[in-house]
């Protein structure tokens, strides 16, 4: 395994994309806000650690799902051995690293004794060979698998923390309070990628998961596709420069945040993760970073002002404690980059009735995504007519934004009559692998089209 060097830390920028100009007493600003961070990947960032030289510059933990239900077929387990070796083959050198099996109760398959490995040759052979001990047995408690992760991470100290989840099953062996409390205590230590293997598991209960610790949910319906998934995921996480990245804005006196919102690479409401950091400012979290973009959805409402005035409706800008990526609390808030988002009066109707392109288009992905989980709960429940609808609506949406690949989602749940009209016929029998994976992605956008 190649020891990657890192060189530089990544620069951000941000742009603001809005219409500014408000008809006279009217209140509501909308902004997207795009932001961008660069700097060379999985080579950029910070120096790392080597083997043997000191604690690890980045950990990462890979949580499998050892219940009864992963030998029912054989092909789970063994798909699911298969993936954590891609994973831990794709782990750089000089990252601590450790393998959790999750039961009805959580234990370290690797390296033991509450801490991590330190990635090099000789561990990652270590970490390969200790997999044969993952067998099927027990039930599932998702919530105590997240607390063993976080002491795990914990004890490192390491600046980007990161985890993988994989389970085939429901988290029957807890109740969702307990998980919800193991979520709410693991927020802030690490990111968390969730996938689901088969069809027998909650997609909003592996969503949920992902979502709540800043990470990203799928479904890997046929077990042969978990290593070449776990592989991508690792590359990824290994790719984060720079941790605990929060979105921080300020808004003047008298203006209100009526919502945040991620709208790309997928929806995410952010708007009750605010933690104030000043009298009118306040930090909305987004995990950590490397060479990607991200876009946002803000909706301020300022005071009512006459036609002519202008003021500045808030302030965007991107903070972290640890601008080499290794988080201390003794460490001031950093700015990356800014963004304005201004607020100006018109009596100019044409002006004032425009609607931002980006605007416009991030605004009809969030209602795609929304049209998906309604129409499925509805198929679900057996209210066809509602699922009609919604389905309808969801395919025209995805057409008219240009999502295809949502779109081909869509066509194995419906019949497509006019994409257009978003005219639909509900299939008579859908595969569950399908569906699920319609759910599980209904949140991906695309960007505007050029």
């Amino acid at each position: 395994m190649a020891n990657f060097t890192k060189s530089r830390v990544p620069r951000f920028s941000a742009e603001v994309y809005q219409n500014p100009y408000l008809p006279e007493g009217g209140r509501e600003v909308h902004a997207i806000v795009t932001v961008t961070a660069t700097g060379g990947g999985t080579t950029g960032g910070r120096p790392v650690t080597a083997a043997g030289t000191g604690g690890p510059d980045a950990g990462v933990v890979i949580m499998v799902d050892c219940s009864g239900s992963m030998d029912h077929p054989p092909t789970k387990m063994r798909g699911a051995r298969e993936a954590t070796a891609a994973a831990i083959d794709t782990v750089r050198d000089g990252v601590g690293f450790a393998v959790v099996a999750g039961t009805h109760r959580a234990a370290e398959i690797f390296p033991g004794g509450g801490r991590l490995a330190v990635a090099g040759a000789a561990t990652r052979a270590q970490a390969k060979d200790a997999l044969r001990k993952l067998s099927a047995v027990g039930g599932t408690a998702i919530g105590t698998w997240l607390r063993l992760t976080d002491r795990l991470l914990s004890s490192a100290e390491a600046g980007i923390r990161h985890a993988v989840l994989l389970t085939d099953g429901r988290n029957e062996h807890e109740s969702p309070q307990e998980l919800r409390a193991a979520l709410d205590a693991c927020f802030g230590s690490f990111t968390c990628d969730a996938r689901g293997v088969g069809t027998d598991w909650d997609v909003k209960e592996v969503t949920g998961i992902a979502s709540a610790l800043l990470g990203t949910a799928d479904i890997v319906a046929d077990p042969a596709g978990l290593a070449a998934d776990f592989t991508q995921m690792m590359e990824k996480a290994m790719g984060k420069e720079i941790a605990d990245v929060a979105l921080r804005l300020w808004t003047p006196l008298g203006a209100e945040t009526v919502f945040v919102k991620q709208v790309a690479p997928t929806v995410e409401d952010l708007t009750g993760r605010r933690r104030d950091s000043g009298p009118r400012s306040g930090d909305y979290p987004t995990g950590s970073w490397g060479d990607e973009f991200r876009d946002y959805h803000l909706c301020l409402r300022v005071p009512a002002a006459a036609v002519g005035q202008e003021m500045l409706a808030g302030r965007v800008s991107l903070i972290t404690s640890a601008p080499d990526g290794l988080a201390s609390p003794a460490t001031p808030p950093q700015p990356l980059s800014q963004g304005l988002v201004r607020a100006v009066w018109t009596d100019d109707v044409t002006v004032s009735t425009s609607i931002n392109p980006q605007v416009a288009h991030y605004t009809g992905q969030a209602e795609l995504a929304h049209a998906i989980q309604q129409g499925l709960d509805a198929r679900k429940s057996g209210d066809i007519d509602s699922a009609t609808a919604k389905l309808g609506r969801a395919v025209q949406l995805a057409g008219a934004s240009g999502n295809e690949e949502t779109a081909k989602l869509l066509a194995k749940v419906v019949d497509v009559v006019d994409a257009t009209t978003g005219t639909v016929r509900l299939k008579a029998k859908v595969a569950e692998a399908d569906e699920m994976t319609l759910e599980t992605r209904s949140t991906k956008t695309v960007r505007v089209k050029k």
